[in-house]
């Protein structure tokens, strides 16, 4: 059986192009000084033997590691799946490297706990699974915090969010303006901040218009959540509105409300929030608020390219405006 063949080091190089060490070390650094002739011999002799350098090695000698920690939660929700692709691919054209963190609690905590050991540029918060105080750890080892998704209010962190409360507000009225008048909400779990914002708008836009809602219904998120919770309400006939904190729950919601022969939206009209890529196939058609991925990323790397660029900036949040997105639900 053949062994595991031998990673070729800067040693091998160096011995290669009959040259220091610590030339070969110069060769790969930018901006250090080295003779043209003997660099190109040493870049020659590296693609020779399949050399790469070391880039952790290097980030501990002072030079950037290009790590990036990304905490996703579970992702029960589509569109977080949608975002933390398009997360990775922004982050690797701007040639920084992901470490994706899922899960939730305590084994959570422990992931990000093991992830500080190493040499990280930034620390992307994006699931809502966790408090806050995840970024203390973070902070004290001072490796900043973009907080994607939540507002976190401490040095070193900055945020980048949607307008959710405005947002919902902006989706209630509109059914108000329908004619819808008996309203439920299905929230997410309490603890996700979004969930909060987003029924507060709610609440806000038909007090507003000297309405209340009939009932509150508890999702968590996923499309199961959303099918159960509207199965185990007692008095479906008795709304005309089932307004979702987001579009998986709307789309579980709609299953049920189909299989049980109730008219969408004749009978009861059903909206979500993000605008996942499901919600505009033609059998979903969701009315929605866009919770728009390309300025969400745009923003979360813009940041943290301003923070690498000026460690010790004051901390910046950067709001995102939902569009309201119309289809056959409403």
């Amino acid at each position: 059986m053949t062994g595991q063949k031998r990673r070729v080091t800067a040693a091998d190089v160096a011995k290669l192009a009959a040259v220091s060490r610590s030339a070969v070390s110069r060769a790969f650094t930018q901006g250090a000084y080295l003779d043209a002739e003997k660099k190109a011999r040493i870049l020659a002799a590296a693609e020779d033997l399949g050399y790469r350098p070391n880039a952790l090695a290097a980030s501990l000698q002072g030079a950037g590691s290009n790590l990036v920690a990304i905490f996703v939660g579970d992702m029960l929700n589509h569109y977080d799946k949608e975002v933390a692709t398009a997360l990775i691919n922004g982050l690797n054209a701007a040639g920084k490297w992901p470490i994706v963190i899922g899960g939730s609690g305590d084994a959570a905590k422990a992931a990000i706990r093991n992830v500080l050991r190493y040499p990280l540029d930034s620390m992307i918060l994006r699931s809502g699974s966790l408090g806050a105080d995840v970024v203390f750890p973070c902070l004290k080892l001072g490796i900043p915090v973009i907080s994607s998704g939540r507002i976190v209010e401490a040095p070193n962190v900055d945020n980048i969010c949607v307008r959710n409360r405005e947002a919902m507000a902006t989706l209630t009225a509109h059914l108000v303006a329908q004619g819808r008048r008996r309203f439920a909400f299905m929230s997410g779990p309490e603890a996700f901040w979004s969930s909060g914002e987003r029924y507060r708008g709610f609440k806000e836009a038909l007090a507003a218009r000297g309405l209340e809602p009939v009932a509150r219904l508890c999702g968590d998120y996923s499309a199961i959540g959303g099918y159960t919770a509207i199965r185990d309400y007692a008095d479906i006939a008795g709304l005309d509105a089932l307004v979702c904190a987001n579009d998986a729950m709307a789309i579980g919601a709609l299953m049920y409300l189909k299989e049980n022969g109730i008219a969408v939206p004749d009978k009861v009209a059903v909206t979500g929030f993000d605008d996942m890529s499901m919600a505009e196939w033609p059998t979903v058609g969701l009315t929605t608020m866009r919770n728009p991925i390309g300025a969400l990323i745009d923003g979360t790397i813009d940041l943290l390219l301003a923070r690498q660029d000026t460690p010790d900036r004051s901390p910046e949040t950067r709001w995102l405006e939902a569009e309201l997105v119309l289809r056959s639900t409403h």
